[in-house]
């Protein structure tokens, strides 16, 4: 009898799944199966008879122990060699033969034993080197993708990491001017307490002096006549000849003429001075240190080259580009118009090259810009009004002179978007559309001169009526 040794994986499968045997059961013909091979291959079939020599069985067989002991042994040796360092490279686990074939349907090295066997029955092969070049080959094409999508990942990642420091040094950057405009008016309101205190402590002193003065003057005379009533009530006193030779100069200081003292007029702090409306009136004063601007520009939006000043009303084109993601070369209003009438001005100056207008709130981020845009453009020496309706349509503009600021009113009920001169109300142009989303202003440049978007003039008026109101 053969050793377990001896024994290869084909005397230990089973002839349904042709693969080592999973608790085994024998029929009476002595061909033994795996229990559920058997119970599936009888499902199919009308009566139960043995797939190998189809003799027919009535009842459930038995478990076959010992064939189920000697596939366990079998598993462990197979496995032991299969192990790191227990085979030799190059030759079948199964049947030390040298490999040479890859067998195409299980998709794995095989030697000419295993391509005998039943498990490989009607199996297509191919020799190693053959199969290893067609499937290098096939690897290949698959990690172009894989590459491409590497890239890909990459890229967003160092954007992510570029974006992430960005944003860092931008919040800092940002807390450092607001702790500067803050300080700008904590040192005006203290200034402004300091002079207000001043006042008051002023008219405190003036109105002390004064009376000072009075109560100065109402002792003289209230020693002067203390005096006098004194002098008058010894002379009551003495003798008649005595009284009577005195009695001429004596009735002259009685009958004197003393003027009534006057009432203490205007000597109180004037206290509704200094607290009346006293906040109103410093936040009136505060508009000479504060400006509004009707159009604030978002950082967030704009291209790579185009720097923003402190106060986020001006930019220029830098000499370098900055780590920031990718954006259209533009830059786009913080705040975006649905409704209503709106203006802003903005300073061009002796820029050569500059773009306004509005662009739709749909437009692509990622370089393309969609949606309705309007605008004019300056460059190389032309006036230009560009709108996406239609698309790419523009028109020269004639100007007879070059603006300095050029005004942008957007009356977005009306489907009006208009542009002038605001130093001669000179019109540039206007366009007409039927605006359905929210509009951003957007503005370019292309030199380091800046363009500036200027502020407006804040006044607080209190009208007769005294409804307060801001007007700007």
């Amino acid at each position: 009898m053969a050793s377990k040794s001896s024994l290869s994986e084909e005397d230990f499968s089973c002839p349904v799944c042709h693969d080592v045997f999973k608790d085994p059961v024998i029929l009476s013909c002595s061909h033994s199966f795996c229990k559920d091979c058997l119970q599936d291959w009888w499902r199919r079939k009308v009566i139960k008879e043995c797939p190998v020599c189809k003799e027919s069985h009535s009842v459930d067989p038995p478990r076959n122990l010992a064939l189920k002991n000697l596939c366990e042994t079998f598993i462990q040796e197979r496995q032991q060699r299969a192990s790191p360092g227990s085979e030799v490279e190059g030759l079948c686990r199964l049947h030390a033969e040298k490999l040479k074939l890859f067998c195409l349907e299980c998709q794995q090295p095989v030697c000419v034993v295993c391509r005998d066997s039943k498990k490989h029955t009607d199996h297509r092969f191919r020799p190693i080197d053959e199969a290893a070049l067609d499937h290098k080959e096939e690897i290949q094409k698959s990690l172009k993708p894989l590459r491409k999508k590497l890239e890909v990942f990459n890229k967003v990642k160092t954007n992510c990491d570029q974006t992430a420091q960005h944003m860092k040094v931008r919040a800092r950057h940002t807390e450092t001017q607001m702790e500067e405009q803050f300080k700008k008016m904590h040192q005006f309101l203290q200034d402004e307490e300091k002079n207000r205190i001043a006042e008051l402590r002023e008219e405190e002193e003036q109105k002390s002096q004064m009376m000072k003065e009075k109560i100065e003057g109402l002792n003289r005379d209230i020693a002067t006549l203390s005096h006098t009533i004194k002098a008058t009530e010894e002379q009551l006193k003495a003798e008649h000849i005595s009284f009577l030779q005195n009695y001429k100069t004596t009735m002259g200081r009685v009958v004197r003429l003393w003027p009534e003292p006057l009432p203490v007029s205007g000597a109180l702090i004037d206290v509704s001075k200094h607290l009346g409306n006293l906040t109103f009136r410093v936040w009136n004063k505060m508009k000479d240190i504060v400006s509004y601007t009707p159009v604030i520009l978002d950082p967030n939006t704009a291209h790579p080259r185009l720097i923003l000043s402190d106060d986020l009303t001006s930019v220029r084109r830098g000499s370098r580009r900055q780590q920031l993601p990718e954006k259209p070369e533009i830059v786009l209003g913080s705040e975006g118009f649905n409704s209503g009438t709106h203006s802003w001005d903005v300073e061009v100056g002796d820029n050569s090259e500059w773009g306004l207008g509005v662009i739709s709130e749909s437009y692509q981020s990622k370089g393309s810009i969609g949606g309705p845009v309007c605008g004019i453009d300056f460059y190389e020496g032309k006036y230009t009004a560009h709108s996406s309706r239609p698309p790419g349509s523009s028109t020269d503009l004639p100007l007879n002179q070059t603006p300095q600021r050029i005004r942008v009113q957007l009356d977005w009920n009306r489907g009006k978007l208009s542009f002038s001169d605001p130093d001669t109300n000179a019109r540039i142009h206007t366009f007409t559309h039927t605006f359905t989303d929210t509009l951003y202003p957007y503005i370019w440049t292309g030199q380091t001169l800046p363009l500036k978007i200027l502020s407006c003039e804040v006044n607080v008026k209190v009208p007769a009526d005294r409804a307060r109101f801001l007007d700007f």
